[in-house]
């Protein structure tokens, strides 16, 4: 039986994630459980996509992964199984999978939640462990549903860009307070063009080099660097850079709100210029 993978947005405060994996064991004994985490900030899908897209590409072909995300954000009536680059991903269609997959994946179907079955946690972890059950025995995605392309569709948040600067939101937060923003390596070397630059991400703070580690610098000293999924973090060398600064997170309002960089608070934001 293949690894099956846990994101979810539940915490560690109850029982439910331990109820979860002795229900995947019933249906899957042979499987391996792993968690990615259950720390996602409730709502907030492009931090889940940063952390699922990051760790998957981690994961051997055929690894499922069940992310549990927002997972009642409208009433349930079937769930989502995907196949993309050789792996597989079940979650609610609410968005998140063309996020991860970076638009539509290469196949998908709709599982219906049984009419007379509640509309809860365990009954959606029930179809996805039976769909990954059939999966792994040799059975095709097709085979378990038809093949559809109309679900629900949410576009990643992408950096702003000009011909001298390229302007990011913060999406992550992590355990030490360093603060992880949507610009890429690849982004960031497209708009550079070997320029000076200056990262702008509060008034009064800028940074103009790129570190390589956080020992590049001495403690206690802000940096740049790209983080081992290649996205661009702000840090402090055994510092908390977001609380210090006072950095926030990304806000689900903030996917209501008109694009546009100037509809974002300034301090979610960070700005590089090119010189």
């Amino acid at each position: 039986m293949s690894i099956i993978t846990l994101t979810s947005d539940i915490g560690m405060q109850d029982y439910l994630v331990g109820a979860i994996k002795g229900q995947l064991w019933q249906y899957c004994p042979e499987c391996h459980v792993t968690d990615i985490t259950h720390h996602i900030s409730p709502f907030n899908l492009p931090q889940a996509t940063y952390i699922c897209k990051s760790a998957f590409a981690y994961f051997p072909l055929g690894t499922f992964h069940f992310v549990l995300i927002n997972l009642f954000d409208k009433r349930p009536d079937h769930v989502l199984i995907a196949e993309h680059n050789g792996q597989y991903i079940g979650c609610a269609d609410n968005g998140l999978l063309t996020m991860i997959a970076g638009g539509m994946p290469e196949k998908v179907i709709k599982l219906p939640l049984p009419p007379d079955a509640p509309k809860n946690t365990f009954t959606i972890i029930q179809l996805m462990a039976s769909a990954a059950r059939e999966l792994s025995r040799g059975k095709a995605l097709g085979e378990l549903g038809p093949l559809t392309q109309q679900i629900h569709v949410k576009n990643n948040l992408q950096p702003l860009v000009g011909d001298d600067f390229i302007e990011g939101q913060i999406i992550h937060i992590d355990s030490f307070e360093n603060v992880v923003v949507n610009i890429t390596r690849q982004q960031f070397d497209i708009q550079c063009k070997k320029r000076k630059f200056r990262i702008f991400f509060r008034r009064d703070e800028v940074i103009s080099q790129i570190s390589e580690t956080y020992a590049d610098v001495p403690e206690g000293t802000k940096l740049a660097l790209f983080n081992a999924a290649g996205y661009l973090e702000i840090a402090i060398n055994k510092g908390n850079a977001a609380g210090l600064f006072g950095l926030q997170g990304f806000r689900r309002d903030q996917l209501t709100q008109p694009t546009g960089y100037q509809q974002l608070s300034y301090y979610q934001t960070v700005r590089i210029i090119f010189q």
